[in-house]
């Protein structure tokens, strides 16, 4: 790629992101002036909606909707996307006056859904729309109308769907993010509709799950030599080994960085005690808390093993990185 075109290229980039970032920044500004009665009500219609939640829209706008829809479903709102062609075809049968219906429009006047928004309002539904046209004919159809409004699209040629749809989109995120809140929507909610795949892991599997268990985990006395926790350590193939007290409690952890340590000193390892050479009070947590939290707990402490230890501090097990990747939680 020759220097010039490069150099064109970064550019677009560059104001492709400016254009978006700018339109996102002005749409804030609208919502926290002339369009935050709007937003509340369409948060409450949302809120006490008995049915589901409709999303729809057409072309590019029917992409975004399709991901809205999404949004709300996995954040404790049964919602799903309804092609406004098709709706007029039959599956406008699925809406009922206990649902709310969504209606994403740019122009605001997208043939589709203005020839079946009068039949969605007259089973009753509650509607909102987002579109970019405050005075267009779907806008003042609306219960509730969202200004997604930009001054220009990113293309070049100020035609295809870039900013409108980004606004569009943050708009609905915006939404639901304002809705799951008001419906109290917890961590374990999330769980429930995300039981797949490794966000699913991460939020339902326990430590229990994924860490190694007594038998496995490389451990011996703290008065032993350095040289029987270097082959315990080899035989159980962890990269540590735990130290245990006269009560089989924790009493410390000996890790192959602390080995490259003391290499570093001296070769020979006759010169220090396994006790000496030993992180006392190591990080532990509980066999019942979340894999999520160990690996928060691991990041912040930036290291590498968690030693596992019931309510009185004795070893129930060990997990590191590794058996963390290996479960795919991370």
């Amino acid at each position: 790629m020759i220097a010039k075109t490069r150099e064109r290229t970064l550019k677009l980039a560059l104001d492709t992101l400016s254009i978006e970032a700018d339109a996102l920044l002005t749409m804030r500004d609208r919502l926290a002036g002339s369009n935050a009665d709007a937003l509340v009500l369409a948060v409450e219609l949302l809120h006490s909606c008995k049915g589901r939640i409709v999303v729809s829209g057409i072309g590019k706008s029917g992409h975004i909707a399709r991901k809205i829809a999404a949004t709300f479903a996995s954040t404790g709102s049964p919602a799903f996307f309804v092609h406004p062609a098709e709706a007029s075809h039959g599956d406008l049968g699925m809406v009922t006056r206990d649902d709310v219906f969504v209606a994403l429009s740019n122009s605001g006047e997208t043939e589709e859904l203005l020839t079946i928004v009068p039949i969605v309002k007259r089973t009753g539904a509650k509607l909102i729309a987002l579109t970019g046209a405050p005075d267009s004919s779907l806008a003042k159809l609306a219960d509730a109308h969202l200004d997604t409004s930009v001054e220009k699209e990113a293309c070049t040629l100020n035609l295809a769907p870039t900013a409108s749809t980004t606004a569009t989109l943050a708009m609905g995120d915006a939404l639901a993010v304002a809705l799951l809140d008001v419906r109290g929507f917890q961590a374990e909610d999330f769980q429930r509709s995300h039981p797949g795949g490794r966000l699913g892991r991460k939020l339902l599997m326990y430590v229990s799950e994924v860490m190694r268990s007594y038998g496995d985990t490389p451990k011996i006395s703290q008065e032993a030599p350095l040289s029987e926790a270097l082959l315990e350590m080899t035989a159980k193939r962890m990269g540590m080994v735990v130290t245990l007290d006269e009560h089989q409690k924790v009493a410390g952890i000996f890790t192959d960085g602390d080995l490259r340590r003391l290499l570093e000193k001296s070769s020979n390892l006759t010169d220090f005690s396994l006790k000496a050479a030993t992180t006392s009070k190591p990080h532990t947590i509980p066999a019942e808390l979340l894999a999520e939290e160990a690996i928060e707990m691991m990041e912040k402490h930036r290291i590498n093993h968690l030693v596992v230890t019931d309510s009185q501090g004795a070893l129930l097990g060990a997990l590191n990185l590794h058996d963390l990747f290996a479960a795919k939680v991370i």
